[in-house]
Formats: structure tokens, C-alpha cells, sequence
């Protein structure tokens, strides 16, 4: 059985269904991505992580994001150390290795802005000095609908930083039967997961994903959907070049994670919605039609000839 594999076999035991979450945190783990989530709550998101994190033996920290949060509350501070008289660094909940950064759509800009040095550079600028993060650094930002209260929309900056965009829906009703069930007999304990690859595993793991082979006609088929979207008569906006470089880089993991050493025009498929649909900008009249921009990536889709 494969190191994926047994990854994805140690979250399930406290994390019922939602496999394509699962798929989607390992993609941005081996693509060096970040994963922005939006779902109802309750539904595992930040148990996932956590999950994760226990199965690869890494650290996870968890920030809630709300009005009132500051960039400091992230990143970290100097502190004046009466003693020595001098200034001493606090380093924040984003050094870490998977980080939860839960409803991030509450907080003012300032601090969403706080994370992008972070999230880009992988470092952090505290006073006068900056301080490299331990790789690998994972962001896995929830956020709730823009129709809930207090919920603003993120900067087309920020989204463009995340290399996919996953909705989380409810259980099925066996699911959910079965949740039910390991709650009543006390089953949902992180310590039933066991650590079944290393930090050297996984170092391994995205050297071998990075050798999948893309041919290059799957590659113009990707910049063929890219260039689509920027010609659509429903967006304001196509996707970016970092799009571009998502959609390869995501193709390639999810080859990879399915056991292939090549991408096929369906993985391209299987990932595209994910990658693209929160870097597209609709226009007015296709949100007073009440489109939404996965259904415009689906169509692109079916329009381009797979080679």
C-alpha cells in the first residue's frame, strides 16, 4: 500500500466521507499550495487538518479569525524584557507547519494582508527581522459564505494565492449514521491516529510528483481552459498566470496521488473547477442571470477539445 494511501487511510478514521477534501489537502501539500475551504460549520473541516498533521507528524496550529484580530495576533511581536532591558520576539500561530486559519473572510483586511508575506514568501517580518518558516508550511483557510453576517469578501489578491478553492457540503445520511455512532462509543480521539510517514517521506513524495510526466500537449490543453476564461462573455476577469501554474502543478498531484506517473486529460478535469473558480470575476449581468463561475469553468470544459 502506498505512503498516500496510508495517509489517507489514518485521516479517515476520525473523518467520515468528504474524500475530496482529504484529495485536496494532500494536492496542496505536495504542490507546496494553500487550500481555501468554504463550507456550513460542523462539517470537519479543522478536524481534517488536524488529522492530517497526526498522520505526517507535523505541527498544526489553528487561528480564529475574527473584527477584532491583528496582524500581531498572526505574525507575532517584540516584547520588552524588563530583566535583560531589551526587546525580545513572541513568534505568532503561523510558525508552524499546517495552519488553520478558521473564517479568515471576519477579519479587516490589515490582517488578511498579514498573511500574504506568509503565505508567498514563507517568512515573517517581526520589528527589523525576518524569520524563515519551517517548511512544509500549509495554509487551510476556511471562510463562510458571503451572504452570512459579518462575512466580507477576500481581496481578488488574497484568493489568487490559494491554488484551490473546495466546497464542503453535509454528510450522506449513512455518513452521517456512522458519525453519530463514534461519537456515542467515544471513538473521535486524534490519538487513534498513528504516524505513518515522516517529514523525509514527504520530502520524497514531492520529489516524485514533480517527475510525473505532463505532455505538452496537456499542458496547452490547460492554457487553452486559462486563455478561455479570460475571453468569457460572463467574466470581468480570467484566471491568472499563477492559474496557470496551479492547474499544472494540481493535474500533477492528483495524477499522483491516484498512483499514475503521467496526467491524463481527466485529472486535468478533475481539478480545474478547483483551481480556477475563485480567481474568476463575474460580471453584472451574468450575477443578475445567477451564474456562478463554477458552472462558467464547467462549461469551458466541455467546449475544449481533451487531446
Amino acid at each position: 500500500m502506498s505512503k498516500i494511501q496510508n495517509i489517507k487511510n489514518e485521516v479517515s478514521k476520525i473523518v467520515v466521507g468528504h474524500e475530496h477534501l482529504i484529495d485536496s489537502m494532500l494536492i496542496a501539500l505536495l504542490s507546496d499550495g494553500h487550500l481555501l475551504v468554504e463550507g456550513v460549520p460542523g462539517v470537519a473541516k479543522t478536524t481534517a487538518i488536524n488529522a492530517l498533521s497526526h498522520s505526517l507528524g507535523l505541527n498544526f496550529s489553528r487561528i480564529q479569525f475574527t473584527p477584532d484580530l491583528l496582524p500581531s495576533d498572526i505574525t507575532g511581536t517584540q516584547i520588552y524584557n524588563q530583566k535583560e532591558h531589551s526587546f525580545e520576539v513572541k513568534k505568532g500561530p503561523v510558525f508552524t507547519n499546517l495552519l488553520l486559519a478558521d473564517e479568515i473572510n471576519r477579519a479587516p483586511a490589515k490582517v488578511q494582508s498579514a498573511l500574504l508575506e506568509v503565505m508567498q514568501e514563507k517568512q515573517v517580518t517581526i520589528g527589523d527581522e525576518s524569520f524563515k518558516l519551517s517548511l512544509p508550511f500549509l495554509v487551510m483557510a476556511t471562510q463562510n459564505p458571503v451572504e452570512s453576517e459579518g462575512a466580507y469578501n477576500l481581496p481578488e489578491a488574497q484568493l489568487d494565492r490559494f491554488m484551490m478553492k473546495v466546497n464542503v457540503g453535509y454528510n450522506t445520511f449513512d455518513e452521517e449514521f456512522e458519525i453519530v455512532n463514534k461519537i456515542a462509543k467515544e471513538e473521535v480521539k486524534f490519538d487513534r491516529i498513528n504516524q505513518v510517514a515522516s517529514l523525509e517521506d514527504l520530502e520524497t513524495m514531492k520529489r516524485e510528483c514533480k517527475i510525473v510526466h505532463v505532455d505538452d500537449a496537456l499542458t496547452k490543453y490547460m492554457l487553452e481552459i486559462i486563455f478561455a476564461s479570460r475571453e468569457n462573455k460572463n467574466l470581468t476577469f480570467g484566471a491568472s498566470p499563477r492559474g496557470s501554474i496551479d492547474i499544472f502543478k494540481a493535474s500533477r498531484a492528483r495524477a499522483y496521488i491516484d498512483g499514475k506517473d503521467y496526467v491524463t486529460p481527466f485529472d486535468v478535469a478533475k481539478v480545474a473547477v478547483d483551481v480556477l473558480k475563485h480567481r474568476v470575476i463575474l460580471n453584472y449581468e451574468a450575477e443578475a442571470k445567477g451564474i456562478n463561475s463554477e458552472a462558467i469553468i464547467q462549461d469551458i470544459i466541455k467546449e475544449i477539445k481533451a487531446p
